[in-house]
């Protein structure tokens, strides 16, 4: 049985708390503070990524079983067509004063792929993303209430649902969000409703019946919507003349080619996509009804840097890749295999657990004493074993059979050590530093 490792920081921890001195909240992303992983122990910072591997500072290699970058290294890391594919983009001038070509292309493959949609506008960062096709909602809509269910980024139109209440984004994003900085006066714009709970959405609408422009949610979020979820809200907006926008920023390209509602047959008005468009590169897309979208030319929608060549680049190597290879179908697998071993190892440990999500972005969560202690205890012990892991695992085609069969294998020995941590009674005694941060606090 492998000890747990020395009591000391390494040099990405030490750069991580040299960062918190002159960066606010220590780096751009709250998804990738140390505190969320793995306290006083976090790698941090990376030299090299990969594949499906990560060069640390002190120059240990680690599979990364965490987030592939949040999500968007859906082939994985520096892929060699995609990265090519950037490089002729850049050699050939990333920007110009006049536009690139790739965005008139990127825009018609997002609307065949969507048999629904005849316009893309595109952004760099899915909070952008959201917040143009709010935007746009609006405008078409003429009325300034969003519904919405799920997470959308951190722009005032979102983060003013605490406003009114704030606890109203505890169970959308994270507890403890306080929302400071947004105006009072957007008091009540945004309103909050809970995934497959259909009735909160129209307890809403009759709160607001003349109110209501825009519904945005995401169409699948921790589990799959029941039946007539989705249809359901679907109607409600055409009742009332709202706008629907699904948010695919996560869920996009993992299950299928393009938006995950297309599997469902359900229609929006507009759609969010990013993350897995650009395999780590900027871009991000709304597309939707041409009714709609032309809206927004009655409002300001512009940014220099939505112009730039790499973002369209990428996305158009990165969705050709996906169409030449069975990307989407190794992702399921490849989570499945994950998720079905976690549950296996668990009942062989007598371990407590719950996993939920989609299988390219399955989620483990510990049902016993101290949840967060024992995820730190995981994450500690597989650490020592070369894994970066957190509480969800992002699948990305470059891995392979024989990594998730070392991973589970290593996973087996590390569910052993939890499960006599667990009964010894002190689980905080086998942590080498603090548990976990779940939620959003401040670093400083």
């Amino acid at each position: 049985m492998m000890l747990k490792s020395e009591k000391n920081t390494g040099e990405g921890q030490a750069l991580w708390n040299r960062a918190k001195m002159i960066i606010p909240g220590g780096g751009q992303l709250l998804s990738k503070r140390a505190e969320r992983f793995l306290p006083g122990l976090w790698p941090a910072y990376y030299e090299k990524a990969k594949g499906c591997e990560v060069w640390g500072l002190d120059g240990k290699i680690y599979y990364d079983f965490a987030q592939m970058g949040v999500g968007s290294c859906i082939l994985g890391y520096a892929d060699a067509d995609v990265d090519g594919a950037v490089m002729a983009a850049i050699h050939k001038g990333s920007m110009s004063s006049l536009n690139c070509t790739e965005e008139v292309a990127l825009a018609e493959k997002l609307v065949d792929l969507h048999p629904w949609a005849d316009m893309a506008r595109f952004a760099r960062t899915g909070g952008e993303a959201c917040t143009v096709a709010v935007r746009i909602g609006r405008a078409a809509s003429g009325r300034g209430k969003v519904a919405f269910c799920g997470y959308h980024g951190w722009h005032d139109w979102y983060l003013a649902a605490n406003l009114a209440d704030e606890s109203n984004l505890d169970g959308q994003l994270l507890p403890g969000l306080e929302p400071k900085g947004v105006p009072r006066e957007l008091t009540g714009t945004a309103l909050p409703f809970r995934y497959n709970h259909l009735e909160d959405l129209e307890a809403i609408v009759q709160r607001h019946p003349e109110d209501v422009g825009v519904i945005i949610m995401e169409p699948v979020r921790g589990n799959m919507p029941l039946p007539g979820f989705l249809e359901g809200v679907r109607n409600i907006a055409t009742r009332i003349g709202a706008v629907l926008i699904f948010d695919e920023i996560t869920s996009g390209f993992r299950m299928n080619m393009g938006g995950i509602h297309l599997r469902f047959n359900v229609d929006p008005d507009l759609a969010v996509l990013g993350k897995a468009l650009g395999n780590g590169y900027a871009i991000s897309a709304v597309i939707g009804r041409r009714e709609v979208m032309e809206h927004a030319q009655d409002t300001f929608i512009s940014s220099t840097f939505w112009t730039e060549r790499i973002g369209s680049a990428a996305a158009l190597a990165t969705i050709k890749k996906m169409e030449q290879f069975p990307v989407q179908e190794s992702l399921i697998r490849y989570g499945e295999l994950i998720s079905e071993g976690w549950i296996k190892l668990a009942k062989k440990h007598g371990l407590s657990i719950e996993v939920s999500g989609i299988p390219p972005l399955t989620h483990l969560a510990f049902k016993m004493n101290d949840p967060l202690a024992l995820q730190t205890l995981y994450a500690q012990e597989m650490l020592t074993r070369g894994y970066l892991l957190g509480a969800s695992v992002y699948s990305t085609y470059a891995y392979t059979d024989e990594i998730i069969k070392v991973f589970l294998s290593d996973t087996d020995e590390v569910f052993g050590i939890i499960a006599a941590a667990q009964e010894s009674g002190d689980i905080r005694k086998s942590l080498i530093h603090d548990v976990i941060q779940d939620g959003f606090r401040r670093l400083t």
